[in-house]
């Protein structure tokens, strides 16, 4: 057919479905609110509201998307920073309480994201020596400020910048109470680990947090505890599948340099490389001589390189590849330069997570909900004195 050399993705939703147990077993204070922005895909977007998560949506477009999926306006929360007039108007008119003249308030505060793939702090947050005054005017102004937010980069690999950070939001909730503001709230941001091979990181990054709450903001404290993870739950999700459509070999020190150009790149489904270039593996699965190779995309634009150099077995044209951890800032940030289509998206789940699914839409149960119906808790027997 005419596409039949499109790329396209295959999203695994038993993969979302494992990542939420493993969230509620390891962070079970912390309640998840998806960042949209990740992918928005609309499978990704159903299976996570009938598992239970909250949205986290940057934009008027955002929220509309989520509402059109039959998300409530009580699980979304308006997070970014800076918003736009008329999509405050927008969030206000649709319920959405955390963003308009009446909302409650959220500081948002700079944090050390040195050890983040993308740093946030530089375009966003009040710095610490600013945020007494903040508050001050805050009162001046009787706006009601609840809680504390911060970000520590997307792409973290530091588990001690939590730790660092929900202190430093400590530290900001005590000025806070002691100028008569009643908080409630702290947002732990985002930056989880996703990719595949997650669980070691993931399960190190919990037990900091779970610490730092347990020391700084007790069970007992009554303070809500939420989080904005994006490319946790989607990372390893998808993969995307490539087609290789012309081939180029070179002689180089009479070795040969393979040169691929597959049917997506840069522009499209694989933007993520420049600013992430460890991002993922591109490799056939095969067990023969590899070769140094260049990877090209399909467009005009000598800037849509894959790879500058990899080593992989020789493929020829009319071969698939496929590249793994794909999910996350890669779809909703797709162009169609030169025209070239975008990936499809192909959703798959095994049957069993199919019973979930729709056990939990019929019943209107979200998953932690359903846990204690399928496991309820065994009531303690009476000890017996003789």
């Amino acid at each position: 057919t005419l596409d039949s050399e499109v790329s396209f993705h295959v999203a695994n939703l038993d993969d979302l479905h494992q990542k939420h147990i493993r969230w509620l077993r390891t962070l079970p204070r912390v309640k998840p609110f998806y960042a949209v922005k990740c992918n928005s895909t609309p499978a990704v977007i159903r299976m996570l509201s009938t598992l239970g998560t909250g949205f986290d949506c940057a934009s008027k477009g955002e929220i509309e998307l989520v509402l059109s999926l039959g998300v409530t306006p009580e699980k979304i929360i308006f997070a970014h920073t800076t918003k736009p007039q008329s999509h405050i108007k927008y969030a206000s008119t649709r319920g959405i309480s955390a963003c308009h003249t009446r909302a409650k308030l959220v500081l948002r505060i700079a944090v050390d994201d040195s050890k983040s793939a993308t740093r946030l702090s530089q375009k966003f947050g009040t710095k610490p020596s600013v945020v007494k005054k903040l508050l001050e005017r805050c009162k001046e102004l009787d706006l009601e400020v609840i809680g504390v937010s911060f970000h520590v980069g997307s792409g973290c690999t530091d588990s001690l910048a939590y730790r660092q950070a929900i202190e430093d939001a400590r530290h900001v909730f005590d000025t806070a109470v002691l100028l008569g503001f009643q908080m409630r709230l702290l947002d732990i941001g985002g930056g989880f680990p996703g990719k595949e091979g997650f669980q070691i990181q993931f399960d190190e990054f919990s037990k900091v947090i779970n610490e730092a709450l347990d020391e700084f903001f007790p069970a007992d404290s009554g303070v809500q505890v939420i989080a904005e993870p994006g490319r946790y739950y989607v990372d390893s999700a998808f993969t995307l599948a490539v087609n290789v459509f012309a081939k180029k070999v070179v002689m180089d020190d009479n070795d040969r340099v393979m040169m691929y150009y597959i049917s997506d790149g840069v522009f499209g489904s694989l933007n993520c490389l420049i600013y992430d270039p460890a991002h993922t593996n591109v490799a056939p699965y095969l067990h023969r001589k590899r070769y140094r190779s260049i990877i090209w995309g399909p467009t005009c634009d000598s800037l849509d390189r894959v790879t500058a150099t990899y080593w992989m077995p020789e493929v020829q044209v009319g071969d698939w590849l496929l590249i793994d951890n794909m999910g996350a800032y890669t779809v909703c940030c797709s162009s169609d330069f030169n025209c070239f289509y975008k990936a499809h998206v192909y959703p798959v789940l095994s049957a069993q997570t199919w019973n979930i699914y729709f056990f939990l839409k019929k019943k209107k149960l979200c998953f932690s909900e359903f846990m204690r119906y399928c496991f309820p808790k065994k009531k303690k027997k009476k000890a017996l004195f003789l």
